[in-house]
């Protein structure tokens, strides 16, 4: 099966089963045993008809006398894969880019959708300038049809953050992320890290605002790295590592993780706690718990006791008794677009209501377990004052016991987060060149 046929395949896992794109490619690329260089391929085409869907389909409209709605699915990921490859990739040959959807049509199409499918191609090819041109009076539509972002969340965006700031924020969402990787200091120096990954050749910078952070500018490769077999370092993202940073749970301690899966937040808990005590990790799924597992053994974070447990339920045992309880909440992970772009098609506005409820539920629960002058953490990776500080304002005012607690010492170049003295910080890809995430520090008062 060619790069071309496996991107295909992806999509309509996407598109039909709902799947994460980076799990669907990471399961396609590893069935069809392909190489880095396919692998990468793939990924491009994948996430560029992910992230551009809205545009592709509008040049396919100008182009297409047949409604796009009346165009069989996997047809039309055909057409966005080809026309994805017309307008955005200058160095596959027009040839190609027409001449390999047209293979795909006739695999899984009809007789008639071959002829079709060319003749779109090669319409758009030789009037390419014409057909690209966004042709939008209205502001919100443009915005949406030139980001590909849907017309709802483009209008909550600029009710939010106002238009200039929505456009900004819409780049960073089609932008390609940098590898993060979070060094692991139960097993290696961040120095000694540095060190053996440069002389592998991979090009390495620091974070801005997470200590144990690296960014890896060529990360090809580095999965199979001697140093990701032996647990020196875990993928995940700066904002991500914050979390742990601004915790900062004291060895000997209990800590609680209730919603934890795949185990990135706790392992890195692990760390600042140097293997002592304990954390309890919970997630509601045993396929998650296995995530925790895994990564426990890989990373040496002997502490962690993973359990399957429902968030929502009260654990009598826990009452009173937890030095520090993160709750890293389900959310819209309207943060997370740039590095999972079809959360923009699953997510609704209702969606976020539902989900502020459950994440109000959650800390209602969590907070029968924090001793007095113990810790309680709120996390997301999700932009809207729905999820996070509205949540956290709806806490404090229902319990008074609790109250936020200035993280400035916890982070780097903390003054250009002006929230930090207040105790809680917001990221947005735009601003930060992180993922979007939310974190608040409340201590109980004794």
């Amino acid at each position: 099966m060619n790069s071309r046929e496996v991107a295909l395949n992806i999509l309509q896992d996407v598109h039909k089963n709902f799947s994460y794109s980076n799990l669907s490619i990471s399961k396609h690329v590893a069935h069809n045993k392909l190489s880095e260089q396919d692998e990468s391929f793939i990924r491009e085409l994948v996430y560029g008809v992910l992230e551009n869907r809205i545009y592709l389909d509008y040049v396919l409209s100008k182009a297409s006398k047949i409604k796009l709605k009346r165009i069989h699915p996997v047809i039309l990921d055909v057409l966005r894969l080809g026309i994805y490859q017309l307008v955005f990739m200058d160095r596959v040959p027009t040839s190609a880019a027409v001449n390999e959807s047209v293979k795909l049509a006739k695999k899984y199409g009809h007789k008639g959708t071959i002829g079709f499918v060319n003749g779109v191609l090669r319409g758009i090819s030789r009037n390419k300038e014409s057909y690209m041109k966004i042709e939008l009076e209205d502001k919100l539509e443009y915005l949406s049809t030139k980001y590909s972002h849907p017309t709802f969340l483009v209008k909550k965006f600029i009710n939010d953050f106002g238009y200039e700031f929505t456009e900004s924020l819409l780049i960073a969402n089609n932008s390609t992320p940098k590898l993060n990787i979070r060094v692991n200091t139960l097993k290696v120096t961040k120095s000694e890290l540095i060190e053996k990954l440069s002389d592998k050749g991979f090009i390495i910078n620091e974070g801005k605002y997470a200590k144990d952070a690296l960014i890896i500018e060529n990360p090809s490769g580095i999965i199979s790295s001697e140093e990701f077999k032996k647990g020196y370092f875990i993928i995940q993202d700066e904002s991500s590592m914050l979390v742990g940073q601004i915790m900062a749970p004291k060895e000997n301690s209990l800590v609680l993780d209730i919603c934890s899966a795949p185990g990135g937040k706790s392992t890195h808990l692990a760390q600042y706690m140097e293997n002592k005590g304990k954390i309890i990790s919970r997630d509601l799924f045993e396929h998650k718990i296995k995530l925790i597992n895994e990564n426990k053994k890989r990373l040496g974070a002997d502490i962690i006791d993973a359990q399957v447990y429902n968030a929502l339920e009260l654990d009598e045992e826990l009452v009173d008794k937890v030095d520090y309880c993160l709750v890293d909440a389900p959310c819209s992970g309207l943060g997370l677009i740039r590095r999972k772009p079809e959360i923009k098609w699953t997510r609704t506005l209702n969606d976020i209501k539902e989900l502020s409820d459950l994440q109000f539920k959650i800390l209602e629960v969590a907070k029968k377990y924090v001793k007095n002058n113990g810790v309680l953490l709120y996390s997301t990776c999700t932009i809207v004052d729905e999820e996070n500080i509205n949540i956290v304002q709806k806490f404090l005012a229902q319990n008074p016991e609790f109250k936020l607690v200035s993280i400035e010492n916890e982070l780097y170049n903390s003054e250009k987060i002006n929230t930090c003295s207040k105790g809680y910080i917001q990221l947005y890809p735009n601003v930060h060149g992180t993922d979007g995430f939310f974190i608040a520090k409340m201590v109980k008062l004794g």
